[in-house]
């Protein structure tokens, strides 16, 4: 017992748990400091913030410590589950800001598309695991997309444009890793051109047409669909190379800045700590991204790379996509900061997803699977 305690604290990438444990910290501050900064302070993100951080470190240790090779045989069960989640959500979901994506169980609610994106990465690696062998053939891409499609389909009818998307990248990023054949780019393309042109026409609500429309330019509807993103390239700008002092941001504290300790919590960062501020939380994030792939490299093991990949693009995409909106560069959707925004789903997901990241570096020294010819 005392040797695999002292091989699990000496395998654990700590570059890696260092990362999170920064990011998690900078993010109860600066919700600290919203939430103190109204006229009647108030902690309830704050407190919610840290149940969620108690319940999802209890998972990430849980996880870290449980061999990732027990999940290549659970890939079904734990699509079929995901799956479920957002099916339910459309029947019995609660609608938030016009998306029926969240269950509410008094004042704690559950956004099951952000755990729904950990299993679509642990169920797709499963199977290309199983199913790919040097190169993706067309009955593996096809069997991966008519996946991808049973996650997307009841995502987009909540609706939630963003995190649909969000899913379609970590499908694509999952194929591209298993060694997508040059014919099927083509095809990707004219299908792509196809969807985005659909999803246009009849997939998007008024108001998301209007924050598209609102992203290419605020100044159009600067009272209504741009008041968000001129309010957060407000909050940014003002924030200088060291900001203004945690709890001090005038965006935040006198509430021009809607949501912001949620979809805004980069634009509060941006202010409250300047450009060193903003510079250290992306940094940390390219820290968490970059080890990650590492990890997934140093296995050798399909299941563990196409997992790590898949993982790594999920939390690059949330923070190009959360970043992008705040500084009016990416249209604006419900996409939290990971770690940083008070997200309780999304902050438990996270660390879900990141506790297997860490099982594969305690577990893959004696890798189940090395494919012929492939190299990681």
């Amino acid at each position: 017992m005392r040797k695999f305690w002292y091989e699990a604290i000496w395998r654990t990438d700590w570059v890696l748990m260092g990362s999170i444990l920064a990011l998690l910290a900078i993010g109860l501050l600066m919700i600290y400091g919203i939430g103190s900064s109204s006229n009647e302070p108030t902690f309830f993100q704050f407190q919610k913030q840290l149940v969620a951080l108690v319940i999802g470190g209890a998972a990430l240790i849980g996880l870290t410590l449980m061999d990732y090779k027990q999940l290549r045989s659970l890939g079904t069960v734990v699509y079929i589950l995901g799956f479920l989640l957002l099916v339910a959500v459309l029947i019995f979901g609660s609608t938030v800001r016009g998306t029926q994506g969240w269950f509410k169980f008094g004042s704690i609610s559950i956004q099951p598309v952000e755990l729904a994106k950990v299993a679509f990465a642990i169920s797709l690696a499963s199977y290309f695991s199983k199913h790919v062998h040097l190169k993706l053939n067309w009955i593996s891409f096809f069997g991966s997309f008519l996946a991808m499609l049973g996650y997307v389909i009841p995502t987009l009818l909540q609706p939630d444009f963003g995190s649909a998307m969000i899913i379609v990248a970590m499908w694509f990023i999952a194929v591209a890793f298993a060694g997508l054949r040059s014919r099927t780019w083509i095809l990707l393309l004219v299908a792509g051109l196809a969807t985005a042109f659909l999803v246009w026409t009849y997939g998007l609500q008024p108001y998301q047409k209007d924050r598209l429309m609102a992203f290419m330019d605020p100044q159009i509807d600067p009272l209504g669909a741009g008041y968000n993103v001129i309010q957060a390239q407000t909050a940014i700008g003002s924030g200088g190379i060291l900001g203004k002092g945690v709890g001090q941001g005038s965006q935040s504290r006198l509430r021009f800045l809607p949501e912001a300790s949620t979809d805004f919590m980069f634009a509060v960062i941006g202010e409250e700590l300047g450009f060193v501020g903003v510079t250290l939380v992306l940094s940390l994030f390219g820290v968490l991204i970059v080890r990650t792939i590492w990890i997934g490299y140093k296995s050798r093991d399909m299941f563990a790379g196409t997992y790590c990949v898949m993982i790594a693009g999920m939390f690059g995409l949330h923070i190009l996509i959360n970043a992008g909106m705040n500084m009016g560069m990416m249209p604006v959707t419900g996409i939290p900061m990971p770690f940083t925004s008070a997200a309780a789903t999304s902050l438990v997901s996270g660390l879900v997803a990141l506790g297997i990241v860490e099982s594969v570096a305690l577990h893959s020294r004696n890798p189940v699977e090395r494919l012929p010819g492939r190299d990681f």
